[in-house]
């Protein structure tokens, strides 16, 4: 960090001052050192492996071994934020920071460092120069949305995750209904988990007056895959499509060029998750899937005005919200699987054995599942009440005694229902 902060900060200032190929020689350098550290800590291993088995199996001698290395921990992240800076200096769209301290802490500041958001130069540097003063109804928004990470973390996702591990980690024991619900319930737990984080990160920066972007808007609301990624984790979908997406040349080219695009973003934004085939095939999947509906895009509206669904809206985005999520949800069993193999087990068997009261390890699941489907319901009539009103500024209208009852509640249910063993964020290993 320390090395790609000076480097950057150098850049920035140089790119301002330079014209032509010279101030393109200076991108060129910061883009090497951000992305040769990111190779070199969470992409050597991968490549090195790949080949030693390409070598292998072509009986060709492959010397160089992996390397002992840990991966720092949200590396993926500050090393986008950096190179959104230079990338933002180099379109003239931001001016460098020349407080080294103040750069610095762009890059390092601590809510968003390990998992994001990943924030752009011009939406939050500024932040550090003002002058900040303390605000109550700021501090006491700020704390209510940590309240709501933390419980959809602790008490959602974390609930979740004790039958999705079961399930992921050995799915050699399972099949049919305990896949598909182990399934949809980590379709909900990284979202929880994930969100969770966001929403806490969000909260400790508004307490302190910084106001970081919104990354999840419901995204299981979402009525097609295009919809879904404007939605899920925005700051990196946003990152892609400014950076690779429309730098490729995005859908102002033609047909085959637009849908290689496509491709080449998700793949990247697959491998951007982790160094794992399963990764890069979820990227894959989602990139096809859009490609696929702009195939269909006139053969669905056809079919929309035989079936003349046209005339009932409800429940044409009722069925579109559950064809998005269930094709979100398969894509998920790739993201979550350790292995390509295991992935490829889960996908054969989803429907080998549907029973209506799936069996979970050596006992029937009682308490975990009925608790979880509780906690999804739970959440999604909190994000239905969310189209119209926040819940923040709902409570803000209730009297004291009831905007304390809530609050009281929320910290019980956590210290009732959260998991007291549960792992770090998922998010934290990218």
């Amino acid at each position: 960090m320390a090395v790609t902060i000076i480097v950057d900060y150098l850049v920035g200032i140089f790119i301002w001052k330079m014209e032509g190929n010279k101030k393109r020689l200076f991108l060129i350098v910061s883009l090497i050192c951000n992305i040769g550290f990111l190779f070199v800590f969470k992409y050597f291993n991968f490549f090195n492996s790949n080949l030693a088995r390409l070598a292998a199996f072509l009986n060709w001698n492959y010397p160089i071994s992996n390397l002992s290395i840990i991966l720092p921990i949200g590396l993926s992240f500050h090393t986008f934020q950096s190179m959104s800076y230079i990338i933002e200096v180099y379109r003239g769209k931001c001016k460098p920071e020349r407080h080294f301290g103040i750069y610095a802490l762009f890059v390092m500041f601590y809510p968003q460092l390990v998992a994001g958001p990943i924030e752009r130069p011009q939406n939050l540097l500024h932040h550090f120069h003002e002058e900040k003063h303390f605000d109550f109804s700021r501090f006491v928004d700020g704390l209510r949305l940590m309240l709501w990470g933390l419980f959809k973390k602790v008490v959602i996702a974390d609930n979740l995750a004790l039958i999705v591990d079961s399930v992921y980690n050995n799915p050699y024991k399972f099949k049919g209904s305990s896949l598909i619900i182990a399934t949809y319930f980590f379709a909900f737990q990284i979202y929880c988990d994930f969100s969770g984080y966001t929403d806490i990160a969000r909260g400790a920066a508004r307490v302190m007056g910084f106001e970081l972007m919104k990354n999840f808007d419901r995204p299981y609301f979402s009525k097609s895959i295009s919809e879904f990624w404007k939605r899920w984790h925005i700051s990196l979908s946003s990152w892609f499509k400014d950076y690779v997406y429309i730098s490729l040349g995005g859908n102002r080219v033609g047909k085959f060029k637009w849908y290689r695009n496509l491709m080449i973003t998700f793949l990247l934004s697959g491998l951007w998750h982790g160094a794992s085939w399963t990764y890069v095939i979820w990227g894959g999947i989602n990139g096809f899937y859009l490609v696929f509906a702009i195939w269909t895009s006139k053969l669905r509206d056809k079919f929309y005005e035989v079936t003349r669904l046209e005339k009932l809206p409800l429940l044409k985005k009722f069925i579109k919200v559950v064809i998005t999520f269930n094709l979100i949800s398969f894509s998920w069993i790739f993201f979550r699987a350790n292995r390509l193999k295991d992935a490829l087990y889960i996908i054969k068997n989803l429907f080998n054995g549907v029973r209506l009261f799936p069996k979970f390890g050596y006992m029937e699941y009682k308490f975990d599942f009925y608790l979880g489907i509780i906690l999804i319901s739970f959440l999604i009539i909190i994000e239905l009440l969310q189209r119209t009103t926040k819940i923040g500024t709902m409570l803000e209208k209730k009297p004291a005694i009831v905007r304390w009852s809530v609050y009281a509640a929320g910290i019980v249910f956590i210290l009732l229902l959260g998991v007291s063993n549960s792992s770090q964020f998922i998010y934290f290993q990218f």
